[in-house]
């Protein structure tokens, strides 16, 4: 299986599992699972779609692929011991490849501020933990 085999054909068709408090409780529950990329390149996706001036085509592939991230099954389970957020990082890199014309620097800083915030590290030296939402 390539990696092209594992991006859903058609993203937008997962939209209908997207909700902004299903992603942040999914963010929440995986972000040290799923590891800083997944993360980061989600709250780019977030970010950029709450941005009122993003061309609509836009917004249905960020919301496919933001909902095919929270399925909780899906190609690769998210059970699987590192592998389960291959597809889903898979799905968000494709998305964000996609409407990357539209991702101002502005949101790169926000998505950025708020992993660090996701992923802080204590200061003696236990693993990053997970912020509040939002």
């Amino acid at each position: 299986m390539s990696s092209k085999d594992l991006v859903p054909v058609n993203i937008e068709q997962y939209g209908h599992h997207y909700n902004d408090r299903s992603f942040f409780s999914k963010l929440k529950k995986a972000a040290l699972k799923a590891g800083r990329k997944v993360v980061y390149n989600a709250l780019l996706l977030f970010y950029t779609l709450t941005d009122t001036s993003i061309p609509l085509r836009h917004k249905r592939i960020i919301i496919g692929a933001l909902g095919y991230f929270i399925l909780p099954i899906d190609l690769i389970p998210d059970i699987i011991p590192g592998t389960g957020f291959v597809d889903d990082l898979l799905a968000i890199l494709y998305a964000v490849k996609v409407i990357s014309d539209s991702i101002t620097p502005q949101i790169r800083a926000k998505a950025e501020a708020k992993c660090n915030e996701y992923f802080k590290t204590d200061t003696d030296n236990q693993p990053p933990h997970i912020e509040n939402q939002h």
